[in-house]
């Protein structure tokens, strides 16, 4: 039964309209999970008093970080550990370079600064570990796997206990009956696992459709790898960045792309490198030079410093902040097609 299902399901991404079918099926699938997601997640925050940007940065990234996790595990199965390379630094520039940017170009917001310090020092070391591994070993061994997988656990560990350390303070009892969440916190927590796994599904739909259809079109395959695949597994990020701005959580929105973006590095690389090492990949070069070295890992790191850093310093992000990401975004992906084309 699996097997046939399977097969059908492989059989509409051969064609046109099976693609087109399974790529509006998957969007819906995203919009709807988001939507619930957001939802659940607020609810929770609010039920344990816990700051939103905590709650965006462990169990929202935890279900947004579900495509990239899938796609690189599967990898890492099949040997292929290396596509998780590619897969964490590409996901976590269209994280910040395009869907934080334009959550904050649309509408800044005021964020609690203690509570995002631990996220984003964490992004910043295991930003420096993935550094080490990329520029002085040139390699990913099984021990950079497993310690990428306990920064994870210290990472998740620290931040909970933040957040229950820093809880937020109702200042009136009307603001806080108004705030108090519907239902319980069983139907929450239930209401997080299902959306979160329709969220990975619409996403396994829209990158298997994307692909295809980009194939079909002719577009060259590593522009198909660094550009549609990266933003297909970052369509959950978006999806419930987009939800979470319509519905005036801000705050949320950002802890979901930073922890995202931590989990890319510590979970997702961490997960595959521990399954399959592998060698830097050597894929394509820029004026001679490995391009996720020249280019990819040097830009990860400023697009997140770009966001992060003036916000610790103002405790609100700023609209110019989302502007020049989306321009740093749209100059990379240029960039990119440049590079598969063979014109720089």
């Amino acid at each position: 039964m699996l097997e046939q299902f399977l097969g059908w399901y492989n059989g509409l991404t051969d064609g046109l309209w099976g693609s087109l079918l399974l790529f509006a099926l998957g969007a819906l699938l995203l919009i709807k999970g988001g939507d619930w997601f957001v939802d659940a997640a607020v609810g929770v925050a609010k039920r344990f008093h816990v700051p939103e940007i905590i709650i965006g940065a462990t169990v929202v990234s935890i279900g947004t970080t579900l495509p990239e996790v899938m796609v690189s595990v599967t990898a890492a199965v099949n040997d292929n550990g290396a596509i998780a390379y590619g897969n964490a630094i590409g996901s976590i520039i269209c994280n910040t370079a395009l869907i934080a940017a334009l959550t904050i170009a649309i509408r800044p917001a005021k964020v609690e600064r203690k509570a995002m310090v631990t996220p984003v020092i964490f992004f910043f070391v295991s930003a420096a570990i993935y550094i080490v591994a990329a520029y002085v070993f040139g390699s990913f061994d099984r021990w950079l796997g497993i310690v990428m997988l306990i920064v994870f656990g210290i990472y998740m560990t620290m931040t909970i206990r933040s957040g229950f350390k820093n809880p937020i303070q109702a200042h009136e009892d009307e603001e806080e009956d108004d705030n108090k969440p519907s239902g319980s916190l069983v139907k929450d927590l239930l209401v997080l696992v299902i959306s979160a796994a329709i969220i990975a599904v619409g996403a396994d739909m829209l990158e298997g459709s994307s692909v295809s259809l980009a194939t079909m079109a002719g577009i060259p395959t590593e522009v198909v790898g660094v550009t549609v695949v990266a933003l297909c597994t970052s369509l959950p990020e978006l999806v419930t960045a987009v939800t979470a701005l319509v519905k005036g959580h801000g705050a949320l929105s950002v802890g979901n792309i930073i922890g995202a973006n931590v989990f890319n590095l510590v979970l997702v690389s961490g997960a595959a490198v521990t399954i399959s090492p592998f060698v830097v990949p050597e894929g394509s070069t820029l004026f001679g030079f490995n391009t996720s070295q020249i280019l990819e890992i040097p830009l990860m790191v400023i697009v997140m410093a770009v966001m992060t850093l003036p916000t610790l310093a103002k405790g609100k992000l700023r609209r110019w902040q989302g502007v020049t990401l989306l321009s740093i975004y749209a100059a990379f992906v240029t960039l990119q097609v440049l590079i598969a084309l063979h014109i720089v």
